[in-house]
C-alpha cells in the first residue's frame, strides 16, 4: 500500500465527513487571537503554554501538518506569518478559506511532512507540529527536516501519541472497556494487524497509524541536532480512548535549533 496516498484520501475523506481535527474556528475565536487572547494545541486537550511560543507577532511559523482550519489561523491572526504544510488538500482548504476571509498572513503548501524541500535553509522561527506523525511510517527524516528549515535559535513545538497506546486494539478496548495487549512494537497499519482487525481498518477507511518509539520521538529530536527544553503529558476523554484512564495519551515537547 503507498501509505501516503491513501492517508491523503483518507484525511480528505476525514475533512469532507467533518472530523473534530477538521472544524474550522469562528469569527470570535480569529477577532480575539488579534488582541492577543489566543491558545492552541499540540495534543488533544490541553493549551500549549503560551511561553513556549515567545511573542509570535512578525515571527515566520510552519504549521507542519496541521491543517484543518484550526492552529494555522490562530497563529496567524495573533500576528505570525504562517504557512500551513499537510498532505490533505481539503485540510488545506480549511486554512486558505479562513485566511481569504479574515485577510491573514497564511499561506498554503501541500506535501508529505518528511520532505520540506519547497523551503530553503533557515527560512522559519518556528515549526509548530501536532499529533501528526502518527500518520507516517518513520520520523527522523521530519526531525532533519525541520532542523534543517529552522533559523538558529529556533523553535521545534511538537506533539506525538503515547508509543504504549499503540500494544492495544482500539476497537476492542471501546467495546470492552479492558485493555489487553495485542500489537508488539513498532506498530504499523495494516501490517500489524490480524485478519479480523484488518478487515474492520479496510472497512472504516480511516487513516493507516503508526506507533513510533520514544528513541525516535525525543531521540531523533536530540540526534537531528535540537537541545529538548521543554515536555509535558496530556490525556483524552476516556469513552474516546479507554487508554487514557491508565496513562497519558499524548506528550509534547519543546525544542530548540542551538545558536
Amino acid at each position: 500500500m503507498d501509505v501516503i496516498a491513501y492517508n491523503r484520501n483518507a484525511w480528505n475523506r476525514e475533512a469532507e465527513g467533518g472530523s473534530a481535527w477538521s472544524i474550522p474556528v469562528d469569527a470570535d475565536t480569529i477577532a480575539a487571537a488579534r488582541t492577543g487572547d489566543w491558545s492552541v494545541v499540540l495534543t488533544p486537550l490541553r493549551a500549549v503554554p503560551r511561553d513556549w511560543f515567545g511573542d509570535v507577532a512578525g515571527r515566520d511559523v510552519l504549521c507542519l501538518a496541521s491543517g484543518g482550519g484550526q492552529q494555522a489561523p490562530v497563529l496567524a491572526a495573533a500576528g505570525a506569518t504562517v504557512t500551513s504544510f499537510d498532505l490533505s488538500d481539503a485540510q488545506l482548504d480549511r486554512d486558505r478559506t479562513l485566511a481569504q476571509a479574515h485577510g491573514l498572513p497564511l499561506c498554503c503548501v501541500q506535501g508529505d511532512m518528511r520532505d520540506l524541500s519547497a523551503f530553503g535553509d533557515g527560512c522559519f522561527d518556528l515549526v509548530f507540529h501536532p499529533v501528526s506523525n502518527v500518520f507516517v511510517p518513520e520520523i527522523r527524516p521530519v526531525w532533519d527536516a525541520c532542523h534543517r528549515v529552522l533559523r538558529p535559535g529556533g523553535v521545534l513545538l511538537v506533539g506525538f501519541m503515547n508509543p504504549a497506546l499503540f500494544l492495544f486494539d482500539f476497537d476492542e478496548s471501546t467495546d470492552s472497556g479492558q485493555l489487553v495487549a495485542k500489537y508488539p512494537a513498532p506498530y504499523a497499519e495494516p501490517g500489524s494487524l490480524d485478519a479480523d482487525a484488518r478487515a474492520r481498518f479496510e472497512r472504516s477507511g480511516r487513516p493507516a497509524e503508526f506507533g513510533h518509539s520514544l528513541q525516535d520521538q525525543i531521540g531523533g529530536q536530540l540526534e537531528a541536532g535540537f537541545m529538548l527544553t521543554g515536555l509535558y503529558e496530556d490525556g483524552w476523554a476516556e469513552t474516546a480512548m479507554p487508554f487514557g484512564r491508565y496513562a497519558p495519551v499524548a506528550v509534547a515537547t519543546r525544542a530548540i535549533k542551538p545558536v
